[in-house]
């Protein structure tokens, strides 16, 4: 059986102006498959937050706004699988149950978020626990941790690794609202932790992914505790 990669892939991927990227994401997709099978969980990005934004002025409740962040990240699961064609799983599994059969399948499996209150990083993070994957890459718009942010601060230092329990302590106080931004969430890390899922985040981009998956360098690594 081949080994398993599931790969968080950025919301920022599936964007208007980003047409030719999908394309080359599914070329790319189809050629590691002769390596391993990948299972991708697609981001809402900034469509998702389009919709939640004019929900949640309109008065829509959080849980509300989660499911439309949700049937967005599917639309746009959607559409890598219609570039993958045939290699890939007919349509975005809908519960954690149908991504292991999807997966059992053999196929190219793309889904999107599943459960309310939880990020599309909780959900790849829970696919990866019950799929036994080898890897979890949460592929997304940054190049790994830093200590700050890289935007406002110069000399942001970035981590090449970092252990769980210190990339814990900054995302305590980070924004848990539906469509805020998260390098990585609360509930992730604790699926990572108690599964011990070797885990990297890296900037989402076709050469970085293959580099990861082929026990490359890149991102940053996320590790269980000091060695």
């Amino acid at each position: 059986m081949k080994k398993r990669i599931v790969i968080k892939l950025s919301g920022k991927i599936f964007g208007m102006d980003n047409v030719k990227a999908l394309k080359d994401y599914a070329a790319f997709l189809v050629k590691i498959n002769k390596i391993c099978q990948p299972i991708v969980i697609a981001g809402g990005g900034t469509i998702a937050r389009h919709y939640i934004s004019h929900a949640r002025y309109s008065g829509a409740d959080e849980s509300t706004l989660d499911e439309l962040g949700i049937e967005i990240s599917r639309l746009n699961a959607k559409l890598l699988i219609y570039a993958l064609k045939n290699k890939a799983y007919s349509h975005p599994p809908t519960t954690l149950q149908e991504v292991k059969h999807a997966v059992d399948d053999g196929l190219i499996v793309v889904t999107g978020g599943l459960h309310p209150g939880q990020s599309t990083n909780g959900t790849a993070a829970l696919i990866a626990e019950k799929v036994k994957a080898e890897q979890f890459l949460n592929a997304t718009d940054v190049d790994g941790v830093y200590d700050r942010d890289p935007n406002k601060f110069k000399n942001a230092k970035k981590f090449k690794r970092i252990e769980l329990k210190n990339l814990k302590n900054m995302l305590v106080h980070e924004d848990s609202v539906a469509g805020g931004y998260d390098l990585m969430d609360i509930v992730a890390l604790k699926i990572i932790e108690r599964s011990k899922i070797k885990t990297r985040i890296l900037k989402a981009t076709t050469k970085n992914i293959e580099k990861a998956i082929k026990g490359g360098d890149v991102g940053t690594e996320i590790i269980l505790s000091s060695k």
